[in-house]
């Protein structure tokens, strides 16, 4: 079983949240895993562990339709701080919008992070791909 040191999910919804975490323990060891229920808090987060010269999560899960600020805004933010490390960032959605999509791709191309589209409900075998290295 692979090894994942810091993991960061991004999500409103608490079902969500639990599988997730629980789809994470059936394929990979990860010994610290943060939950946030929003961007802001999220990022908030993130910018001072990056002020703190700390290490940043590995893999990011991120929901687009949350309150206070939503993936896309997260995202518009996250891509600009100054991070050398490459973040394995898997968008989670239950939104099957083909502009979501195409707005995905668009990011994939503006960042250095690994950018994937992934529709709610999630499986093992998707939990595989999403935890496999970068």
């Amino acid at each position: 079983m692979k090894t994942i040191n810091s993991i960061c999910i991004i999500d409103d919804d608490t079902i969500t949240v639990f599988g997730i975490r629980k789809l994470i323990t059936t394929v990979a060891i990860c010994n610290d895993i943060k939950t946030y229920r929003n961007g802001e808090l999220a990022l908030s987060e993130l910018k001072k562990t990056i002020a703190e010269k700390n290490e940043l999560p590995d893999i990011i899960f991120l929901d687009l339709n949350m309150p206070i600020m939503d993936g896309w805004e997260f995202l518009e933010e996250f891509i600009s701080l100054p991070i050398e490390k490459t973040i394995k960032i898997n968008i989670v959605t239950s939104s099957i919008n083909k502009e979501d999509r195409d707005k995905s791709e668009v990011y994939m191309c503006r960042t250095h992070h690994n950018l994937s589209y992934n529709t709610k409900p999630l499986n093992i075998e998707e939990m595989k791909i999403m935890t496999s290295s970068i």
